[in-house]
């Protein structure tokens, strides 16, 4: 039940502290990647290897020998590998930049909603209007439900501390390292190459838990024609049965690091424009997802423990 018992304290820690303003490992992990990236890109693969490796692995074997000496500890092991997934957990983070975006939007306050939105896309955002903000932001959050919470939650499910360390820093990397620009798409091959394996199965069982509990059928065309032509393998059908799942329409030209690109069509192409409101639509469908996905883990933690039972 220790699982179980981890998800549940990182989960009511993130409800209740959200994202450590101040202290947070992953800040201080992302200036060490910093200093490792001015080291090694020499604008070659064989450096990203390295870095990677360097930035990752140590990190992941500390992991490793934490969950290894907490067997015999069920009760610390509980609350160690909580506090640990709390740290890789970004949920409530996710919701409250969603709706710090939809409120301005929904007020008519569009610079407001730039301003937000600017924190967690990379696209340009100085000129958006109220649809392409919204489209942005939407977007945003259901991509980020499988990077942010259910990636997480799979990996740790997997392999407990360490497999939620690996994600969760893989996952960084390739925010930081995994751009196709000069500086970065030979140094960010192996970062972005990890980050693709790594979400792989967790983010098509995020896409099939949106269609679930969404409108099901639009999403699975959706999922179907258009996560195959996207163009991050992952992201993808997330977005596409996302999108499908609350009836928007999303996708199409954005602006990235001064370039226009003509991206795909996202959802069915009569859904709802996007607004305030399928910002709001995209968290909730968050929510209900991961409520899901904690009643089917402790269920089949149940099982186990109790087939673990019968068999002693």
């Amino acid at each position: 039940m220790s699982i179980a018992l981890s998800l549940l304290a990182a989960l009511l820690l993130d409800y209740w502290f959200k994202e450590p303003k101040r202290f947070h490992p992953l800040v201080g992990f992302g200036n060490m990647a910093s200093l490792l990236e001015k080291r090694f890109n020499l604008n070659d693969k064989k450096g990203g290897v390295l870095a990677w490796c360097l930035a990752v692995l140590p990190w992941v074997f500390l992991g490793f020998l934490l969950q290894y000496s907490l067997l015999d500890m069920p009760v610390l092991m509980a609350v160690v590998a909580g506090v640990v997934l709390y740290f890789g957990l970004g949920w409530q983070s996710l919701l409250s930049h969603g709706m710090a975006i939809a409120e301005p939007l929904k007020r008519g306050d569009l610079q407001a909603a730039r301003q937000a939105v600017s924190m967690i896309v990379s696209r340009d955002t100085s000129e958006l209007e109220e649809e392409a903000i919204a489209s942005a932001a939407t977007e945003s959050v259901l991509e980020n439900g499988a990077d942010a919470i259910f990636s997480a939650l799979f990996w740790f499910c997997l392999l407990g501390i360490p497999g939620v360390i690996l994600y969760r820093l893989s996952n960084t990397l390739d925010a930081m390292w995994g751009y196709k620009n000069t500086r970065y798409v030979q140094f960010g091959w192996c970062a972005a190459r990890i980050d693709d394996l790594l979400n792989f199965v967790p983010a098509r069982l995020t896409a099939a838990s949106y269609a679930l509990f969404g409108d099901t059928a639009i999403a699975i065309k959706a999922w179907r024609e258009q996560g195959r032509i996207w163009k991050s393998p992952n992201a993808g059908p997330v977005m596409a049965s996302g999108a499908g799942a609350i009836n928007v329409s999303l996708g199409g030209a954005a602006i990235y690091h001064g370039e226009l690109q003509q991206r795909p069509a996202l959802g069915p192409e009569t859904g709802d424009k996007p607004s305030a409101e399928s910002i709001k639509l995209a968290c909730e469908l968050v929510n209900r997802v991961l409520i899901f996905w904690v009643v089917l883990i402790y269920v089949v933690t149940a099982v186990l423990v109790s087939v673990q039972s019968a068999s002693l």
